[in-house]
């Protein structure tokens, strides 16, 4: 820490994202982005005449992306929230409802969850997932401390139903629970319509994923009306125009296009289902993941040592070090068809050179 730095972030670890490395063109399969291009619509916003016109603020409300996430999800537009990323949003949300109290995450999930903890003082458990790597239910059934959980979880991608999520929701309605649905698009159901039932539930998606748009980084959380407000006063004291006119329009050309949406996650999930086909052939375990990317290790390939290889073959994957569970995992995103033949090939070559 520097002198000037606030004592309250004595603890600060900062969230270590996927590496965008410049010395070469790589086949980016470490950071769950998408190879798809986002929809033609959005190409089409950003060669309109509302871009010529960037010399006034933006809407500080955000309306007319709001207006589009709640007719997608038959919402009202007061239980709307948007912002830049998931992670602006769970920030937000941290500050508002958990700073300096108990919450509780899986200890395998996403790492954000803990920077955020270290950050604001916050007295965080990590419930131990069950050796299968699944979440274990009962223990978030029984806290009383504020649940945060990602579903499908990451670098697992492993899922609860939407029935399950609601055994934790209502269990305590003195707790909140959040919970981040990433992935939520590619082959799962969201419990977003759980929030006209409960009062103490936030749901959080991000465009980054499923929409293409993780250059834009556009997200948005959907809760009851009294949580979304409470959400909106931290960001009118932090960043009251948090969106630019540019992400607004974009993001509400993706939420619109239902059918491009529909068209991209079919593909990357067949393609995602052919990897794992594949790679169990190798001998790989590859967890049954619902997400755009696949969890995997090998009997007798070294997790690391897989990833530095990928990497002089010119394939970006995402290796783990901690917890020590998941330090022979490798975590690979799932690109496109052409990109995805090009691993399995790498990794055929990889294989046979160790056994020779």
């Amino acid at each position: 820490m520097g002198k000037f730095m606030s004592i309250r972030y004595k603890n600060l670890q900062p969230y270590i994202p996927g590496e965008q490395p410049k010395d070469r063109k790589y086949i980016k399969l470490n950071a769950n982005e998408t190879s798809c291009p986002p929809s033609p619509k959005v190409l089409e916003v950003l060669k309109s005449p509302r871009m010529k016109n960037l010399g006034v603020y933006t809407d500080p409300y955000s309306m007319e992306l709001k207006e589009a996430v709640s007719s997608a999800y038959d919402i009202n537009t007061q239980e709307v929230f948007v912002g830049n990323g998931s992670d602006e949003i769970l920030g937000y949300i941290f500050l508002a409802f958990l700073e300096n109290k108990k919450i509780c995450y899986p200890d395998i999930t996403y790492s954000f969850y803990n920077t955020l903890s270290l950050a604001l003082n916050i007295d965080a458990e990590e419930i131990k997932l069950k050796k299968d790597f699944s979440v274990d239910l009962e223990q978030f059934i029984r806290t009383d401390r504020h649940v945060v959980l990602a579903n499908p979880n990451a670098p697992t991608g492993y899922t609860l139903s939407i029935s399950q999520i609601e055994e934790i929701v209502s269990a305590n309605r003195d707790r909140l629970v959040v919970i981040d649905e990433a992935y939520v698009d590619y082959g799962n159901e969201s419990c977003i319509p759980l929030i006209k039932k409960y009062d103490n539930l936030l749901v959080v998606h991000t465009m980054s994923k499923s929409r293409n748009l993780a250059g834009a980084h556009i997200g948005y959380c959907i809760g009851c009306e009294d949580l979304i407000k409470d959400v909106e006063a931290i960001k009118s004291v932090l960043n009251p125009f948090n969106l630019s006119d540019i992400s607004m329009a974009v993001g509400t050309a993706a939420v619109k296009d239902t059918e491009y949406l529909r068209q991209t996650v079919q593909t990357v999930i067949g393609t995602r289902e052919f990897v794992k086909d594949e790679l169990n052939k190798l001998g790989f375990w590859v967890l049954d993941s619902r997400t755009n990317f696949v969890f995997v290790q090998h009997p007798w390939l070294n997790a690391e040592e897989y990833k530095n290889k990928l990497r002089g073959n010119g394939i970006l994957t995402r290796h783990y070090k901690n917890p020590a569970r998941i330090r022979n995992f490798l975590r690979i995103t799932i690109g496109t068809k052409e990109e995805m033949m090009v691993l399995l090939e790498a990794t055929r070559k990889i294989l046979m050179e160790l056994a020779a």
